[in-house]
């Protein structure tokens, strides 16, 4: 969908990953000014621990979309943070009332949709097999990877900057073209859908793997909000009731 400012009735982004260096933080950060809602939810991963564990980074930028995300709340909206699992150490909390400012703080939520539906807002590490005790590891092995994989696709997009070329997600194109990631994705997918449908929701919206989708699975509608490291992507709710994939990625800093 071409980008656009609009004023809706809910916005759900995820994967931020402030923190980082792959953090598109000041094309979220355009976003948000320019697209308005009376909910937000904010589905986990928006801040890297495990990344601010093990160095600091933390621009101007990253501080300007933590404000920002307060001042829609301050304005009256309403504002969930869902926990992920790279901001997982504040989940040991959730047994008290967790707010930071009108913010709140949480593992799970509800949603009724405009359409009268409800669906199951998570982030959706939980149904990642990798994410077991046992498997813990090898997940942080994999994160080491993925942000070298993110560190190639910012030199890869600086060279085509320099060539007034558009943003293009090495990273994202290389994970659609290796059979496991396929087969990786797609049983997220259905855990996801399965559970949702066990459960009585109509549909779930999520995050975690980085793979922006809206489809159908079983008669379960599936959202996937997608990122803001490689695809810059959101899902929002319209007053009328209708759910979209919102694409930001032309509006990428490449400076």
């Amino acid at each position: 969908m071409p980008a656009s400012g609009n004023k809706y009735k809910t916005i759900f982004i995820s994967d931020v990953h402030l923190g980082t260096h792959g953090c598109q933080a000041e094309a979220l950060l355009d976003f948000l000014k320019q697209n308005t809602c009376d909910s937000l939810y904010l589905v986990g991963d928006i801040i890297d621990g495990w990344r601010l564990k093990k160095r600091i980074y933390w621009p101007q930028s990253h501080s300007d979309v933590i404000r920002r995300i307060l001042t829609v709340a301050r304005n009256g909206n309403r504002v969930y943070y869902i926990l992920g699992n790279h901001d997982e150490a504040l989940r040991k909390w959730l047994n008290f009332d967790l707010r930071f400012g009108r913010v709140r703080i949480l593992n799970r939520q509800d949603h009724i949709a405009v359409n009268g539906k409800r669906y199951l807002v998570v982030h959706g590490d939980m149904f990642d097999g990798l994410m077991q005790k046992d498997l813990k590891w090898l997940m942080h092995v994999g994160d080491v990877a993925y942000n070298l994989l993110i560190w190639l696709n910012i030199k890869f997009n600086t060279v085509r900057g320099w060539f007034g070329m558009d943003y293009w997600s090495l990273s994202k194109y290389l994970k659609s073209k290796t059979k496991e990631a396929v087969s990786f994705v797609d049983g997220f997918e259905e855990k996801l859908a399965a559970y949702a449908d066990q459960k009585g929701y109509a549909g779930v919206i999520c995050g975690h793997i980085h793979c922006a989708a809206i489809k159908n699975i079983n008669g379960i509608e599936y959202l996937n909000t997608g990122d803001w490291v490689e695809s810059c992507t959101a899902i929002v709710e319209t007053h009328d009731g209708e759910f979209k994939l919102i694409d930001w990625s032309a509006n990428i800093n490449r400076n």
